[in-house]
């Protein structure tokens, strides 16, 4: 059996690491794994498949700034990979994010749309249902449910100077909605239920959540290494994380909470650029992203809290790593972010209610560590372990090719 997945990245950020451990565990099962991509990747078990130059993903960002036809270049780039898939002649193709100025979603789903190809498609983001952008939360807007135009966000991801929203929305459901082998995957409930007024929402749907590597990711008890290095050993740690900063994952409300907090607490934000550690407060720590995952296990688990004031998410992998370092998890009632959360693992409060967030700080830092490091840790291997979760993919492929998979 041959899988084929498609991703922006490999082994890198969240979507790039679920595709490589789906990939080996596709290996473990007797899989052919082939994993191609746009941009970054790290080393990977499975073979690797470029689609593109740097000169094409150039050009596809310009194609995008100029037109707002984001996805509707790399033309050439996008055949030549066509030509591979007709080699490869995979049993089975997994789609991760297409979009990321690598592909050519047209010509994609022109070909797809032919074979007789099984395809399952994980939705880390609305883009695939709307006219322009991958969130709509921020600007309160619903056009993707009728029909996009006049987009709003033209000036977010992927960033426009035109709108072609109405033609991109357009030609998006003609050519996904068609395709009858296709089994969409949403990885959170919320996003289901938003599926469920789509243009998509004839097609096929499950459910299937993220996991974590409980290998990687685990409780570290002596957490001396992090109190020297940060200086905070007689600190309360206030953590965030994102792989990238926008403004969407709430920068602004961790420097206002800041202002907020008594003097034994501290603030930490992971995953942050040179600009804007220059910007924060002296007495709030920025820290570049660390590819060092022991590291980063090591400063979850020294964190009293893992605050998440996102504004637009779907089903953030940081709140399970989190917990599953032993940290209760706060979070704003935003897509999917609170379902992996319960009543003993943390708390969900309004968007920007930093009032109701310090409470519930409070609350947690006169709680048991102990008691609340066990619950938090139990929940993620009860419910989010990694290869459970994977394990649910090829439960789906085995329905969807009629077929034991070992």
């Amino acid at each position: 059996m041959k899988l084929l997945q498609i991703n922006t990245v490999v082994n890198y950020g969240s979507t790039g690491r679920i595709a490589e451990q789906i990939g080996n565990l596709a290996i473990e099962k007797g899989f052919k794994s082939y994993i191609a991509y746009g941009r970054k990747n790290r080393e990977s078990n499975s073979s690797l498949i470029k689609i593109g130059t740097k000169l094409d993903n150039y050009t596809h960002v310009a194609k995008t700034r100029l037109t707002d036809k984001h996805g509707l270049g790399s033309q050439s780039a996008t055949k030549k990979f066509l030509s591979i898939i007709k080699e490869i002649k995979p049993d089975i193709i997994h789609l991760h994010n297409i979009h990321g100025y690598y592909l050519n979603y047209q010509l994609l789903f022109e070909y797809l749309n032919e074979m007789q190809i099984p395809i399952v498609w994980t939705l880390h983001d609305c883009w695939s249902f709307t006219g322009h952008c991958a969130y709509f939360d921020y600007v309160n807007c619903n056009k993707w449910i009728s029909g996009c135009f006049s987009c709003p966000q033209l000036a977010s991801y992927p960033k426009s100077y035109v709108d072609n929203s109405k033609a991109n929305f357009n030609l998006k459901s003609k050519l996904f909605a068609a395709n009858k082998n296709l089994t969409l995957v949403p990885v959170s409930y919320w996003l289901e239920n938003l599926l469920t007024k789509s243009v998509l929402k004839n097609l096929p749907k499950k459910v299937i959540h993220n996991g974590v590597d409980l290998e990687k990711f685990k409780t570290y008890t002596d957490t001396t290494k992090i109190d020297e290095k940060f200086n905070i050993a007689s600190k309360h740690l206030i953590l965030g994380v994102a792989s990238v900063w926008e403004k969407r994952k709430g920068l602004q409300d961790f420097i206002k909470l800041n202002e907020l907090l008594k003097e034994n607490f501290k603030i930490m934000l992971v995953g942050l650029n040179e600009k804007q550690i220059k910007t924060l407060p002296s007495n709030i720590i920025g820290v570049k992203r660390t590819e060092s995952q022991e590291e980063l296990a090591q400063i979850y688990s020294r964190a009293d809290i893992f605050f998440n004031p996102t504004y637009e998410d779907n089903f953030p992998t940081t709140n399970l790593e989190a917990m599953a370092c032993g940290t209760p998890v706060i979070t704003y009632d935003t897509g999917g972010s609170p379902e992996s959360i319960t009543e003993e693992t943390g708390f969900i409060v309004t968007k920007g209610n930093l009032n109701a967030a310090l409470e519930k700080i409070e609350l947690l830092v006169n709680k048991n560590h102990f008691d609340i490091t066990k619950k938090c840790s139990n929940n993620i291997s009860a419910n989010y372990e990694m290869n459970q979760q994977f394990e649910k993919y090829f439960e789906l492929y085995e329905k969807i090719l009629s077929i034991k998979v070992s």
